[in-house]
């Protein structure tokens, strides 16, 4: 058993820690709104986001994040663009043999950062371990079958992690590629968008195998470009996660994508959402990192121009498939 606390009252932060309390951990939640942790605490439920799912009385609710002093397992699940910050004021409480796990997809704006990075630089005396995989949090909080890989760079944090995750419900590998798991994750959230404003147009499903396939080319070619090794855009944190979140109605990505397809303006469209909506936002950052890079990302660009610069989701979907001719295979694809 390890003492486990989860930095984030979220979904995925609410539904790990009824995962690790299930199969016989210590679990503290922490939220930095006082009013959220006191109305957890009395109604033992997340009712916004996991609606009917019951929290047993046994996890701890707190606002501050003084028990990172005694955890084993500090499990990272904010919003990307929350990290640094809570890495920052986390370093001033975590114990001196805690792990940290970061839940978090995306890279950090204007630095182009990913978030291993991100949290060794707030807190370089402590091993981190990223998380990625299909995992809605509705399935996790169940105890649906779900199956994630992990990876650091130190690699006894990593199969440390694995021993206190890995359960019947959960099933976690150890990959040693951070660079390409941390970017399948945050990456796979743009072609999601695509894909939501590919339903709200109304294109079929040959469109959308497309868009998934050229999708996951364009995130390997930008991986490969960063260091990643294009074999991990093939595994759980590239095609896996990409299809879960391409196709499922739990992904806040694709909801966001199809209102925008519909017509529906993106401010608008992220407020009906009405939660954080990773995919818009690392469009963004991808776009200029790849610009930044000199890499070809014809999806990522036209869901920016969507997004940002207000094109019409039907002339995207025109100007893809009206590109140059091109070779389907190149020397980055997935192998």
């Amino acid at each position: 058993m390890a003492k486990v606390m989860v930095l984030g009252a979220g979904g995925f932060g609410i539904s790990l820690a009824l995962m690790c309390h299930r199969y016989g951990h210590e679990v503290t939640v922490w939220s930095h709104r006082e009013e959220e942790v006191i109305r957890l605490r009395e109604e033992r439920e997340q009712k916004k986001l996991l609606p009917g799912v019951k929290i047993p009385q046994e996890i701890v609710f707190t606002a501050t994040l003084e028990p990172a002093k005694y955890s084993d397992l500090i499990i990272m699940a904010v919003p990307s663009f929350a990290v640094r910050q809570t890495a920052h004021r986390l370093k001033e409480h975590i114990g001196t043999n805690s792990i940290i796990v970061c839940v978090a997809k995306g890279l950090e704006a204007d630095t182009f950062l990913d978030f291993s990075t991100v949290i060794s630089q707030e807190i370089p005396d402590h091993p981190n371990v990223v998380l990625s995989g299909p995992s809605h949090a509705e399935e996790v909080s169940r105890g649906e079958a779900t199956t994630v890989t992990v990876a650091s760079k130190d690699r006894a944090a990593a199969h440390q992690v694995q021993d206190w995750l890995m359960n019947p419900d959960f099933r976690v590998y150890v990959n040693d590629d951070l660079v390409g798991v941390e970017l399948g994750g945050a990456l796979k959230n743009i072609i999601a968008v695509a894909a939501g404003i590919a339903d709200g147009v109304g294109l079929g499903d040959n469109a959308k195998a497309a868009l998934m396939t050229r999708g996951i080319t364009e995130i390997a070619r930008l991986g490969v470009a960063m260091g990643g090794h294009q074999e991990t855009f093939a595994g759980l944190s590239g095609i896996g996660d990409l299809v879960v979140t391409c196709t499922s109605m739990h992904s806040r990505n694709r909801r966001f994508g199809i209102l925008v397809g519909q017509g529906v303006p993106v401010q608008q469209a992220l407020e009906q959402v009405g939660m954080v909506v990773e995919g818009y936002s690392c469009t963004k950052v991808a776009h200029d990192l790849a610009e930044k890079m000199g890499v070809e990302m014809p999806i990522t660009s036209q869901t920016y121009q969507v997004l940002y610069e207000g094109k019409s989701p039907k002339d995207a979907v025109r100007d893809l498939m009206g590109r140059p001719k091109k070779k389907e295979i190149e020397h980055t694809w997935v192998v």
